[in-house]
């Protein structure tokens, strides 16, 4: 199993009011699975990807990534294991604006102990994917918006993780870009990457294999 989350809790104080952000979310997911996530916003989707991804602590409940238990991690080795196994695409622009795209989508390599010339080629080879290699050597001050999201799922992918957690990966993408983007992750996916999409886009959900709804902190199948 690739992904397994029990239990899931996320609580939080608003004044004198406790909400549960995430309410008792359980559900699994295989290496070949291809998953998507609708809802309301408010509904609790950005809060439970955060906490998949290792970058929100849990109230409540468990989360185990290819047999790791995430939680029983320090935050050094939480960000280590995101690192080579997860590829996390946030919401909004998340470039750093003094790296070029090439920069920017090799950036995780860093981390590692990856061999730089492995990175620099496949960082090449993504670009060329998304249609975008004319960007390369581009600062994202110079990038449309839908340009710097092209560029933040590349840099995901860049260190070939087993699962690619997305939020709204599209929302900044005209229909023709979209679908470029999404023929790109689909290949992903069917290369042996598990893929967890939260989006509010009809035709993204359409390329998953299972759709869930969030609703009020609780996930429906």
């Amino acid at each position: 199993m690739l992904l397994d989350v029990k239990n899931l809790r996320k609580d939080y104080q608003r004044g004198s009011q406790h909400f549960s952000a995430v309410n008792n979310v359980s559900f699994s997911m295989a290496q070949t699975d291809f998953i998507t996530i609708m809802g309301k916003s408010g509904s609790g989707k950005t809060t439970l990807l955060n906490m998949i991804a290792g970058l929100l602590t849990p109230t409540q409940g468990k989360i185990t990534i290819n047999g790791t238990y995430l939680f029983e991690l320090n935050d050094k080795q939480v960000s280590a294991f995101r690192n080579q196994n997860i590829g996390y695409i946030p919401q909004g622009s998340s470039l750093l604006p003094n790296l070029t795209a090439l920069e920017n989508i090799r950036l995780p390599s860093y981390l590692t102990k990856r061999e730089n010339q492995s990175s620099l080629n496949y960082a090449l080879e993504l670009l060329e994917k998304a249609k975008i290699g004319y960007l390369k050597d581009t600062y994202p001050a110079n990038m449309s918006g839908g340009e710097m999201r092209r560029i933040a799922i590349l840099r995901a992918l860049i260190c070939r993780p087993q699962l690619v957690v997305a939020d709204e990966p599209t929302s900044d993408l005209d229909e023709e870009s979209s679908a470029q983007i999404m023929a790109l992750l689909t290949e992903v996916h069917q290369q042996g990457t598990g893929l967890l999409i939260v989006t509010h886009d009809n035709d993204v959900a359409n390329y998953s294999q299972r759709k869930l709804k969030m609703s009020s902190g609780r996930l429906i199948d």
